[in-house]
């Protein structure tokens, strides 16, 4: 028996995990993917590692600010104790008529290591249940929720936080319309997400020597009268690791060319037209990497947030949704939805002491 279950392991999810563990209650973590993060994600192939979700960090909000101070001092066990996070030196460039204007307004932060860095950072003290997808929530009679696996394993919480995208959230709960109130329903099924298509493409080390010629850094392709129709991101992220042997690009599509490969079997054919107009676009020996992958994001970013920062089932059993489509996107966004939701949960429990943003340093 846990005091509360969160269905979840991204940045929304594992804040509220934290605000609960951390005022004392027994709190575990389940999440059908392998690891942590959600779509904070790096992926680990051919040596290396690519970002192929959150591309950095932008120190904009108090809370964020806050994270980025953390995770900078925080140490890791990379290259001699670097920070978690680092500022990224290469500029952003926006597309414009004809030429590349530098964006680099605020500093772009990144983690060596990839990503997801900041993910793991925040499951420190933790209990997780990975590879665990949640087949079921059920009430018992004993005044708790019962959660069913996919596999044997079964667990019980007297309270459940669902901090994964609405439309997956409204899959899991709508067997339980006789049981939550239509109106909670029916919020999540406002929630609309655009979906987009990642590229990881790596080149021959012989092309690390070309790219000092070409002053790209990272590309992105912003939505003004030269709209590019393909692609929303073009990023060397080679260039965030130190000493890079190759060349490394992650692409991102946009929302309209990643709604006619959404249900496609074969990707392949989707990332051989993003690379061969990146090459268009940018550098002719892009369309010809050594090897490439793709990813399929269905719920990539919220083109249809709600507009409040949790969601509560008003249930007797306490029940609440969280992420980054509560109140906004992106993980500032995720990270006050997280806070929100466990300040639900304490009140319709324990009334316990929350740390609030100090959760923060008192991982550090």
């Amino acid at each position: 028996m846990f005091d509360v279950a969160v269905i979840g392991a991204g940045i929304a999810g594992l804040t509220v995990a934290q605000q609960l563990h951390q005022a004392g209650y027994k709190v575990v973590v389940v999440d059908k993917s392998r690891g942590v993060g959600g779509r904070v994600a790096t992926r680990r192939l051919q040596g290396t590692c690519a970002d192929h979700g959150l591309r950095y960090l932008e120190p904009q909000g108090q809370l964020i600010e806050k994270f980025i101070d953390v995770l900078r001092v925080k140490q890791s066990d990379f290259e001699g104790n670097r920070g978690i996070l680092q500022v990224w030196t290469n500029p952003v460039y926006e597309w414009e008529p004809a030429k590349l204007n530098s964006s680099s307004i605020l500093p772009r932060y990144v983690a060596p290591m990839g990503m997801n860095a900041i993910a793991k950072f925040l499951v420190t003290g933790l209990e997780m249940r990975l590879n665990q997808r949640v087949q079921e929530i059920t009430p018992t009679d004993e005044k708790a929720w019962h959660l069913t696996f996919e596999q044997t394993d079964k667990l019980t919480a007297k309270a459940v936080v669902v901090a994964i995208p609405a439309p997956q959230a409204l899959m899991l709960l709508e067997p339980l319309a006789k049981t939550i109130p239509t109106e909670f329903l029916d919020s999540l099924r406002t929630v609309e997400f655009d979906p987009c298509l990642s590229v990881m493409a790596g080149y021959p080390a012989s092309r690390q020597q070309d790219l000092s010629n070409v002053e790209t850094g990272n590309l992105r392709l912003q939505p003004d009268v030269t709209r590019d129709s393909d692609l929303a991101w073009i990023g060397l992220d080679s260039s965030k690791r130190p000493n890079p042997q190759m060349p490394l690009f992650v692409l991102q599509s946009t929302a309209e060319f990643a709604k006619r490969y959404l249900d496609a079997e074969d990707l392949n054919p989707a990332a051989s037209q993003m690379l061969s107009r990146a090459a268009q676009l940018l550098i002719p020996w892009l369309d010809s990497p050594e090897w490439f992958q793709i990813h399929r994001w269905r719920y990539a970013f919220p083109s249809r947030p709600l507009d409040r920062d949790c969601l509560d089932a008003g249930t007797p059993l306490p029940l609440i949704c969280c992420g980054d489509w509560c109140g906004g996107n992106l993980v500032e966004g995720a990270m006050n939805s997280g806070l929100a939701a466990a300040v639900k949960i304490n009140q319709q429990m324990e009334m316990r002491s929350l740390p609030g943003e100090s959760f923060l340093e008192a991982l550090a």
